[in-house]
């Protein structure tokens, strides 16, 4: 019986048909297909041909292994004789003189030296047709290597858009568009932000002043992006691009919406500043959604998106765009970071015990652990208000306090316990020197108890700040 493989189908659905698939295309290039998450939620709504334009791998080599595996293929056949050719000028090492890279940086530099836009655009139209997002980023990141100064790099940020609105090919972009239809993932969220911001803006433009703090939310957005996605793409991938060029214009938008909020006298000159503040934005959506999104998409593994998607859970909501739920990444653990021989290894970083210890001590508090069998675990070193005799570690908490303080105490372990409460402040004079003793319940991931830490920070320093600002 001939095995049929239709090239219109998602990869997840023929994986269905034939299991064998998954280690042949593993082995072609397309790695992720072994991850049963990407397999479950990208591999529904990749096909074949898409992930081959996503991974950039020939057509070519994957008809002819797919055939002398016994499969015949059906559908709609991508051109493959392009891809074919390039890969044996690869293969010979030729490299055209003139590349499409060069071609880009040679508009870029036009623009850099005052030629209208409308000039260059025009023909970069006519000679150039469509640009990667990848492309542009390359042709920055040489123009930066070369010794172009990153101030007229950045100048140039805004009408690199100008420029390229548009003209980004939408087919490039798959690997993007895939993962901004997958719920919760960051590009997902990230999406909906964009298209939340960019509806303000328009209603802006209406008249409706009264958007303007809704709109400078995108200080959150951004902060996500200057996070989670600029430093990424520049330490582990090289791509600097956006970290010295997008991130600075990031800064001058808010910071430019930031002063003109505080602008009591909305003048002419205060008009036009905020008109070109917002178009500033509108661009930024653009760069995001054709440039910035998808290399992070083409380089990006499950695992950092499992990370990044993580990290965002700790950012403002903004535009009114909810955080939802990415299936996937829930169910995967949390990676652990890698230490050395002898670090205590945690979710947020690994230390020596030297290192913990003298980080611990350093903290301007008296620290304490019980755990949840009511036993004294920890005690930070140091001169305390409260004294904490090294011989009641591994006691019963309860042995260390006077008969007339010990039911407040199994009252607030108790509570604690059984979630009726998750913390207690408890302000005192001690030594005629404010005092603030916190009571906080120490839970996991899942909520559970696992003791209760007492936290005491001498306060008289807040007094000074600010009684003696009053003063």
């Amino acid at each position: 019986m001939t095995k049929k493989i239709d090239l219109n189908m998602s990869v997840y659905a023929l994986t269905q048909e034939y299991p064998e698939l998954i280690s042949i295309m593993a082995n072609l290039g397309f790695s992720e297909i072994t991850n049963k998450a990407m397999l479950h939620s990208v591999g529904k709504i990749m096909t074949i041909p898409k992930g081959a334009k996503m991974k950039n791998i020939p057509m070519t080599d994957i008809v002819m292994t797919l055939v002398g595996q016994g499969f015949e293929l059906v559908g709609d056949m991508p051109a493959m004789a392009a891809a074919g050719e390039l890969k044996s000028k690869a293969e010979a090492g030729d490299k055209p003189t003139n590349s499409r890279t060069d071609q880009l940086k040679g508009y870029l530099k036009r623009l850099g030296q005052g030629e209208a836009l409308e000039t260059v655009r025009a023909d970069f139209a006519r000679e150039f047709g469509e640009v990667e997002a990848a492309e542009i980023m390359q042709a920055e990141q040489e123009l930066l290597e070369e010794g172009t100064p990153l101030t007229e790099v950045q100048k140039l940020c805004d009408v690199h858009a100008a420029l390229f609105h548009g003209v980004t090919k939408e087919d490039r972009k798959v690997n993007a568009d895939v993962l901004e239809m997958v719920i919760g993932h960051p590009l997902y969220t990230l999406t909906k932000e964009n298209r939340a911001l960019s509806k303000l803006l328009a209603e802006y433009k209406e008249g409706r002043e009264d958007l303007l703090p809704e709109i400078r939310q995108l200080s959150s957005h951004y902060a996500k992006k200057g996070d989670l996605l600029y430093p990424l793409l520049k330490v582990k991938y090289g791509i600097s691009g956006p970290s010295d060029v997008m991130w600075t214009v990031d800064d001058e938008i808010r910071d430019e919406l930031g002063r003109l909020s505080a602008e009591g006298d909305h003048d002419e000159t205060w008009k036009d500043r905020m008109d070109a503040v917002l178009t500033r934005a509108e661009e930024m959506v653009d760069k995001e959604q054709n440039i910035l999104f998808p290399i992070c998409a083409a380089n990006f593994t499950n695992e950092e998106w499992v990370g990044i998607y993580q990290d965002s859970k700790d950012y403002a909501v903004c535009f009114g765009v909810e955080k939802e739920t990415w299936e996937a990444a829930e169910k995967e653990e949390v990676p652990m970071a890698t230490g050395g021989e002898g670090e205590v290894i945690m979710p947020g970083g690994h230390l020596t015990v030297a290192q913990l210890t003298a980080l611990l001590n350093t903290i301007p508090m008296e620290i304490s652990f019980v755990d949840a069998d009511n036993i004294n675990r920890f005690f930070n070193e140091g001169p305390k208000v409260f004294k904490r005799p090294v011989m009641a570690i591994d006691r019963d908490v309860f042995s260390c306090h006077p008969p007339k303080i010990e039911p407040m105490v199994r009252k607030i372990i108790e509570d604690f316990r059984n979630k009726r409460r998750d913390e207690v402040s408890v302000w005192m004079e001690k030594g005629g020197r404010t005092m603030l003793v916190k009571y906080m319940a120490v839970r996991d991931r899942e909520g559970e108890y696992l003791g209760t830490v007492e936290l005491v920070q001498d306060m008289e320093f807040a007094k000074d700040h600010f009684l003696g600002n009053e003063g």
